[in-house]
């Protein structure tokens, strides 16, 4: 991927997007396209096409998606499919129409089956039934997939579709309607370290057991990807098998010990109580990422120490 390439990344405002804009800066690409919400609606069709249009974008990072945790995902299904098929099926298409080079789809690991093996290779896609309290997104994370690899056969694009694993970094959703666990989970330790409460109210029983990849490393793993010379690259792609990619770090932790953790690393010291009425979700959710580090690429942030770098970017507003 040239440096002087011009280099779309689609939600360059959200945990992911903003990582990978960083990443892409960091190592001296010149020539990043980013658009807010308020000057490109990736709903909008003709707009999505005519700013296509006019800068003609090399490649392309599809990271601009409509995300939350348990809780959103119940409350507002009819919105996480509609605007993330709409969001991916407009930037797809107006790829094509212009001649994008490479383009890499960002997808989640709630696309494999509730009760996929463990861990889950690329080929346990559509083996399965979802679990049900986010169907509609991963179902539109699917339909993506499946338009990359359709793209492909059709008109012999070369689109990859990758899957991370929980992400969470600089720029997370704290929201306690709205959040994933790990940055529930440190806003109300943090809150409750602050206000001298003795005790943290989790989720669920704590035995589920989750894969947690810091997004800086996954900016790192995409351009990583989007970088590879052409007959590695071309590896990535056949046509029996969907363009399908796990990025992950290959371990993963209970519930419990990520609260646990979390609590050790703010120095709160109290109870943790699991609250049993709240669903637990998935099992167990670790990806495998075989595929990746066959190709040389490898996780280089501890669990631990992500959480220390975002609490460290958090504690001023819960110590001033």
């Amino acid at each position: 991927m040239p440096f002087d390439a011009r280099i779309y990344v689609a939600g360059h405002r959200g945990l992911v997007g903003s990582a990978i804009e960083r990443e892409l800066t960091r190592l001296g690409y010149a020539n990043i396209l980013t658009r807010t919400r308020a000057e490109l609606n990736l709903l909008d069709a003709p707009a999505v096409r005519a700013f296509f249009a006019q800068t003609k974008p090399e490649y392309v990072i599809l990271a601009a998606a409509k995300v939350g945790g348990i809780l959103a995902n119940n409350t507002y299904p009819a919105d996480f499919i509609r605007d993330n098929l709409a969001i991916q099926s407009n930037i797809i298409e107006a790829s094509y129409k212009t001649g994008v080079n490479r383009l890499l789809f960002l997808g989640s690991s709630c696309i494999y089956p509730k009760l996929a093996p463990q861990p889950m290779p690329e080929s346990c896609l559509l083996t399965g039934p979802l679990e049900p309290t986010n169907r509609p997104y991963a179902i539109a994370k699917i339909a993506g997939i499946e338009m990359c690899w359709s793209y492909n056969r059709q008109y012999g694009t070369k689109y990859l579709a990758a899957m991370p694993t929980n992400l969470y970094g600089p720029g997370d959703n704290f929201d306690l309607a709205n959040s994933h666990v790990l940055p529930a989970l440190i806003r109300k330790t943090a809150e409750a370290k602050a206000a001298g409460r003795h005790e943290v109210v989790v989720w669920g029983t704590g035995t589920p057991r989750r894969e947690f990849l810091y997004s800086e490393d996954l900016a790192n793993a995409c351009v990583f990807l989007l970088s590879l010379d052409e007959p590695t690259y071309a590896t990535l792609f056949t046509e029996t098998d969907p363009p399908l990619i796990n990025i992950g770090t290959g371990e993963d932790v209970t519930i419990r010990e990520l609260a646990e953790t979390i609590a050790r690393v703010l120095g709160f010291d109290g109870a943790l109580t699991f609250d049993h009425t709240k669903p637990d979700g998935t099992p167990r959710k670790l990806m495998d990422v075989t595929r990746l580090h066959t190709l040389g690429w490898h996780h280089t942030t501890s669990l631990e120490q992500g959480i220390r770098q975002i609490w460290d970017l958090m504690k001023p507003q819960f110590t001033a």
